[in-house]
């Protein structure tokens, strides 16, 4: 059953994290009972399942999600050929959650994209699915681009991804993630989904999308199949998330709204899921 929170909101304070905090916690109880030798070998001689994280499941009186996702956040140099086995080394995962509750503790302690500096990506996917063009959700897909003029990235993004949560696209398993890609001249929201060739569902989706945006009919809004992505990167095998859509220098509109919400300075972003 889908459920839809136009406005969720959290009762719980978001657990506070420390600027050094990398997650490594039982590692570092391990180095000061082990040697470095000892824990290498015992480190090998554990069971690959072992090291897989817990999955997420929802807390008692918690508001479970549809689906379990997962943050992962990227950054890379501009001008640099990325290949896909680079780009999938430089992603780092953030955390998965699921639930509503789950969700807040997580995003309350990023950094809103606008805040973000340089080539940066924000990325939730459903749990599984890794935001590359190759992986087996993504390969026969494609996503809706919209660019915005620099400002208004935090709040196209938290409206984005709250609808996303909520079921709001309505579309089944179509949706696969989005994506917010910080650049220096403007930056780029996108949603990706599972069936390019499913017109009746990439159409859906376009229209909710300016719904919950609340964008102006003239708009420009791009979908590009993954496919055409990979070929569109000279020399590439694979893929990056290199969002340089082939627009014209006239259709390179940027939407222009007047509410710019402002969002209070968060802690910096944790790249390691055990926070």
């Amino acid at each position: 059953m889908n459920r839809t929170y136009s406005s969720p909101c959290h009762s719980q304070s978001p657990v506070s994290l420390k600027d050094d905090d990398s997650g490594d916690h039982d590692q570092n109880e391990e180095n000061s009972t082990q040697k470095d030798g000892e824990k290498e070998k015992n480190d090998k001689d554990k069971p690959q399942s072992s090291a897989k994280r817990k999955a997420a499941v929802p807390g008692p009186a918690e508001h479970p999600l549809q689906y379990n996702y997962t943050f992962w956040y990227s950054r890379r140099t501009p001008g640099r050929p990325t290949s896909s086995q680079s780009y999938e080394q430089n992603i780092k995962q953030i955390g998965t959650f699921a639930s509503v509750e789950q969700f807040w503790r997580f995003y309350s302690h990023m950094v809103r994209p606008g805040d973000l500096t340089g080539h940066s990506d924000f990325h939730l996917f459903k749990e599984g699915i890794k935001p590359m063009w190759e992986d087996d959700a993504n390969k026969n897909g494609g996503k809706w681009i919209i660019r915005l003029r620099k400002g208004l990235a935090s709040r196209c993004w938290e409206n984005l991804i709250l609808a996303m949560l909520g079921e709001q696209f309505m579309v089944g398993e179509e949706i696969c993630g989005a994506v917010v890609s910080v650049r220096f001249q403007e930056d780029i929201i996108s949603i990706w989904n599972k069936t390019a060739s499913d017109q009746a569902t990439t159409a859906r989706i376009r229209d909710t999308l300016r719904r919950v945006l609340n964008l102006p009919p003239n708009t420009i809004m791009e979908y590009k199949t993954h496919t055409d992505s990979i070929k569109y990167v000279p020399g590439m095998r694979g893929g990056s998330l290199s969002d340089k859509g082939p627009f014209k220098p006239e259709q390179r509109r940027v939407i222009d709204e007047g509410d710019k919400r402002i969002f209070k300075k968060a802690l910096p972003v944790y790249q390691s899921a055990g926070c």
